[in-house]
């Protein structure tokens, strides 16, 4: 699955990681929250506050949530997702004004080629399995 995300700090990758969700069966396996969780135990606080995010495809809104409440100073991601995008595409989760804490955001970053990626994957997936539903990771 072309959606990755990873976690800097200080221009040094923290963690990483990619969706698991079909693989472990895991709804909340989404990259974005696999990074974070990864990060937090690397640096030993779940308090991201000096860590930008870098995702391929725009938060949905658990990995947005979950942006606010690791307290990372950004994200930043590549494709809008028109139907699930918390970042200003179907709501803008991140930049909330009630929310205690509102990172910096900055989308459509590399866009055509992490939209590429994810088409060519989907497209890939649906040759490969006709008589299987279309599974989202």
């Amino acid at each position: 699955m072309p959606v990755g995300a990873v976690v800097v700090r200080d221009g040094i990758a923290i963690s990483r990681a990619g969706n698991r969700t079909v693989r472990d069966q895991d709804p909340t396996a989404h990259a974005e929250v696999l990074a974070l969780r990864a990060a937090a135990l690397a640096l030993g606080t779940w308090r991201l506050t000096d860590c930008v995010l870098y995702v391929t495809l725009e938060p949905c809104a658990m990995c947005a949530g979950a942006s606010v409440l690791a307290r990372v100073q950004g994200v930043v991601f590549g494709a809008w997702d028109d139907k699930a995008g918390m970042a200003g595409s179907v709501e803008d989760l991140l930049r909330h004004p009630v929310l205690n804490h509102r990172p910096q955001v900055r989308g459509g970053v590399c866009s055509e080629e992490c939209g590429a990626l994810l088409r060519e994957m989907f497209a890939a997936r649906r040759a490969t399995s006709v008589d299987s539903p279309l599974v989202h990771e």
